[in-house]
């Protein structure tokens, strides 16, 4: 793992060591080995500075970071070819052994936009991907945008990279997410992208919730096999809620070593509830308590990462933060999270007034919604914290066959009233299913900024400073990004 940067130069002139530049602020993510490639030579190095003293230049340049937390066979990054080079950041979910990128680079021959197209077509996965051709760059991104990648364009370059900071270091103030499931071919003339696999909200079948819930298990168990199969040993974001404790069961289903990582401030009851959940499932936990100060000392960092004043997009990066800093320092370098749970089998406690105001069909819109845009409010928010501990985010919600399946169960499966307290019910069936003790299966929902103290302590500091919450979060943004102008 590790970061992505790449430019082309408008002007014909050289893009290598503007790529360099990008890279220099991405070394959180990855440190352990440095790469430029053009079309027709690849450079590696130990660090920036051996970088910088080769002799390589081209007005296509594509740059990667590494952490070398995983095997490099497996997860190798960059694969120069003749006269075009291919750079791979994340991860596809294969059940064969070969590296990830050489499945990629096997997919574009002969014809490259074609083959692009089949990458993000074919393989379910975290990933982006870019090649270096003459005049042009081909890129592509999974098709939930679960691994974060952005883009931008001035005067003199088109440029990318996986993060917002890569591409404001070039004086492109107007940095946007790459769409999903989408291939960009870049050139001179800018970014021209064509969707190449989008979310689509499928008809909906009927069927019995005894028989919904075997499938979604059966779903769920396959989606975590794929996305642990290259570890032995993996940490569970963990509340000891529904989400994350069918995870849980699911991992340790697959023969892993499990680890569950619990964290909020001292003194939050959920701490109790996770310790009691853990305790049932006989799982090993982590619990990691922190102080207001604490969360003082690091909204800074936190911020840095998700480039974003967003209150409670800060909220929920704190202890996911955290989390992976745990999981990192037990020595895990995966760490499954429940995302996409609460958007697919309508978790969220807002979707009932919806359904109070303007009925089903309205609440379906919004939840559908939800999850097409979750790559802006959750995953390019969650996967940088967990990047700076050089930990992996693996979501097993978040799969094609997973997420197809729940978005055609029918409603009454997700909430099955206007006054339904618990939601997400076919989920709950298969927590049954899997023999979870009744206090985790009717646990109702506590968003997690909430359950972990961290928005009280945010309000806190902000109260004695005199300021809104919004204020005070907006005030140290603004210290560490004095030219940001918000999102564009």
């Amino acid at each position: 793992m590790g970061g992505i940067a790449a430019a082309l130069n408008k002007r014909g002139e050289d893009a290598v060591s503007t790529v360099l530049l990008m890279l220099a602020q991405l070394t959180h993510r990855g440190a352990d080995v440095f790469h430029v490639a053009t079309p027709t030579s690849t450079v590696t190095g130990k660090s920036l500075n051996e970088l910088q003293t080769q002799k390589l230049a081209s007005n296509v340049a594509i740059g990667h970071n590494s952490s070398l937390s995983f095997s490099r066979e497996r997860h190798q990054a960059v694969l120069p070819e003749k006269n075009y080079t291919v750079v791979l950041e994340g991860h596809l979910f294969l059940s064969s052994k070969t590296s990830d990128i050489h499945e990629v680079a096997r997919c574009l021959k002969p014809d490259f936009q074609k083959g692009a197209k089949g990458v993000i077509r074919k393989f379910d996965g975290s990933y982006v991907f870019a090649v270096a051709l003459p005049e042009k760059i081909l890129a592509g991104r999974d098709s939930f945008g679960t691994e974060p990648l952005f883009y931008g364009e001035n005067e003199s370059f088109c440029a990318l990279a996986s993060e917002r900071k890569a591409l404001w270091t070039l004086g492109i103030t107007s940095a946007k997410s790459f769409p999903p499931g989408n291939l960009a071919v870049i050139n001179a003339s800018g970014f021209d992208f064509t969707p190449v696999v989008t979310v689509k909200q499928p008809p909906q079948k009927i069927m019995s919730m005894e028989k919904a819930a075997s499938r979604l298990q059966n779903l769920l168990r396959k989606s975590t096999m794929e996305r642990v199969s290259d570890v032995h040993e993996v940490a569970v974001a963990f509340s000891g809620g529904l989400d994350s404790t069918v995870l849980a069961v699911l991992a340790r289903s697959c023969a892993l070593k499990v680890n569950l990582v619990t964290v909020g401030l001292k003194g939050q009851p959920e701490l109790v509830l996770a310790e009691k959940a853990a305790e049932s499932l006989k799982l090993p936990l982590r619990l990691q308590t922190y102080t207001i100060a604490d969360v003082e000392n690091v909204l800074e960092k936190v911020l840095r990462l998700i480039e974003e004043p967003d209150v409670m997009k800060v909220g929920v990066a704190i202890p996911l933060f955290w989390a992976a800093e745990v999981a990192s320092k037990i020595g895990c370098r995966v760490l499954l999270a429940g995302q996409g749970a609460d958007e697919l089998f309508g978790g969220y406690h807002r979707y009932l007034a919806e359904y109070r105001s303007s009925g089903v069909g309205a609440v379906q819109k919004a939840m559908f919604h939800d999850f097409v845009v979750s790559y802006k409010t959750n995953f390019q928010r969650d996967s940088p914290v967990c990047a700076f501990h050089k930990v992996e985010l693996r979501l097993p919600y978040v799969d094609r066959e997973v997420v197809r399946f729940a978005l055609s169960l029918p409603f009454n499966l997700k909430i099955d009233s206007v006054d339904d307290p618990l939601r997400k019910r076919v989920l709950r069936s298969v927590a049954k299913n899997l023999g979870m003790p009744e206090f985790i299966v009717e646990r109702t929902k506590k968003a997690v900024q909430y359950a972990t103290g961290v928005d009280r302590a945010l309000r806190e500091l902000a109260r004695r400073r005199g300021l809104t919450q919004r204020d005070y979060i907006q005030k140290v943004f603004g210290e560490i990004y004095p030219n940001w102008k918000g999102e564009q």
